[in-house]
């Protein structure tokens, strides 16, 4: 690993999500000795854009292709870390994961597809950690506040009160930022592999499904559907349409950790409403607009619909809005005497883009820079398992995030 070129090598640069990396790394670190990188794609001429674009003229450049395994190779032969904003995973991600663990490369991603990574997890874990590499999904919105969230409220519980919370609820109390038209393509292609096998839903619908071979089950029930009334909190809330990703990286996370909260241990997610009438009105519209996504099957009215309306992969909101948006969410956890514990993980940017582009360079930083400090842990991991404290700490200086607790 010492002798690769590169510390990181940034996938896709040539996307929406992908240019934004680009633009982070080169305002946080630039080209010099800081962080030995380079951007990587299919096409040179769009590669070449995006440096003269950012006035990067001496940011190296590497061709490769999602099909071509051969050209995989060789890319990721050259970095000790592979940053992937190429979605949808289950179509472009599949042979770069691959290359990535026979030659001991880490790697990091965007990925909210559960049926991959489980595929991923089922295929590529044991040789990855007989590789000593990690394998680390799901960095962006989606896991890396539900996954640090939990991990930071657990130890401020164990630091202020000598236990670990049984029971930690998250809300969403605000969020502002448009919905990323990557996400949309990669949910579509799931539920299009959805309608072709049937056990995907399986996947898909199980609490547990991302946890060990043998480990998927547990006290945790399917993912809120419908609006309900939170006793905890006297509020509205609904279904948060994250919500099946984050639960499951988090109960992986616990999974890989050795169940230190004890297997009793449970977690859920939603959107918080207000007290009256027309909050309970909102929570089930949101409710029912959750649901019908959900149905949105290829070549169903509702898909169709959505086709023309949601933006598409690569389009994304403007700097203004991105610089405007921001989330705002609430960690409740409850010990076994009933105490309650409350943390608070805010970002500054729009969730799908601004603040995604962010943590998603920060773990790929953290994996290339901080090796030798992370967890001795490897395999198809979960950002906390995989990076633990130092990304929290990366997260809070450089990338925008607060965690604290709610006195």
């Amino acid at each position: 690993m010492q002798e690769r070129s590169y510390e990181v090598v940034v996938w896709g640069a040539t996307g929406f999500t992908g240019r934004l990396v680009v633009e982070y790394l080169l305002n946080q670190y630039g080209t010099n000795s800081k962080l030995r990188w380079a951007i990587a794609g299919r096409n040179q001429t769009k590669l070449e854009e995006v440096c003269k674009q950012l006035e990067a003229p001496t940011l190296p450049l590497i061709i490769a292709d999602s099909h071509d395994k051969a050209s995989l190779e060789v890319m990721v032969r050259q970095t000790q870390v592979i940053c992937s904003t190429v979605g949808p995973y289950a179509l472009f991600g599949t042979q770069l994961v691959e290359a990535c663990v026979e030659n001991g490369t880490d790697y990091c991603d965007l990925t909210g597809e559960v049926q991959w990574i489980r595929k991923m997890i089922d295929t590529h874990h044991e040789q990855a950690s007989e590789k000593q590499a990690k394998i680390v999904h799901c960095c962006g919105f989606d896991s890396i506040p539900s996954d640090f969230g939990v991990y930071f409220l657990q130890k401020e519980a164990q630091a202020r009160l000598g236990e670990y919370c049984q029971h930690i609820k998250m809300r969403v109390k605000g969020a502002k930022g448009g919905f990323s038209g990557g996400t949309y393509a990669s949910l579509s292609n799931v539920l299009a592999e959805a309608e072709d096998n049937p056990k995907i839903y399986e996947i898909l619908q199980n609490p547990y499904s991302l946890n060990p071979p043998g480990e998927r089950s547990g006290p945790d029930q399917f993912d809120l559907s419908q609006a309900a009334f939170d006793e905890d909190l006297q509020r509205w809330i609904s279904p948060f349409v994250m919500a099946a990703i984050n639960t499951k990286i988090v109960r992986r996370s616990h999974a890989l950790s050795g169940y230190p909260y004890g297997k009793d241990f449970q977690y859920e997610e939603a959107t918080l409403h207000g007290k009256g009438l027309k909050s309970r009105s909102i929570a089930n519209i949101s409710a029912g607009i959750g649901g019908l996504l959900s149905r949105a099957t290829p070549n169903s009215f509702i898909k169709k619909t959505a086709d023309r309306f949601l933006p598409k992969p690569g389009e994304g909101p403007s700097k203004e809005v991105r610089e405007a948006g921001y989330f705002n969410l609430l960690f409740l956890g409850k010990l076994a005497d009933g105490y309650q514990l409350r943390a608070k993980v805010t970002g500054d940017k729009d969730p799908g883009y601004g603040s995604t582009s962010k943590m998603l360079a920060e773990s790929a930083v953290c994996l290339a820079l901080e090796k030798d400090n992370l967890p001795k842990q490897y395999g198809v991991l979960t950002p906390t398992t995989a990076m633990g404290d130092i990304l929290l700490d990366r997260l809070s200086i450089n990338a925008g995030l607060t965690f604290e607790i709610k006195e």
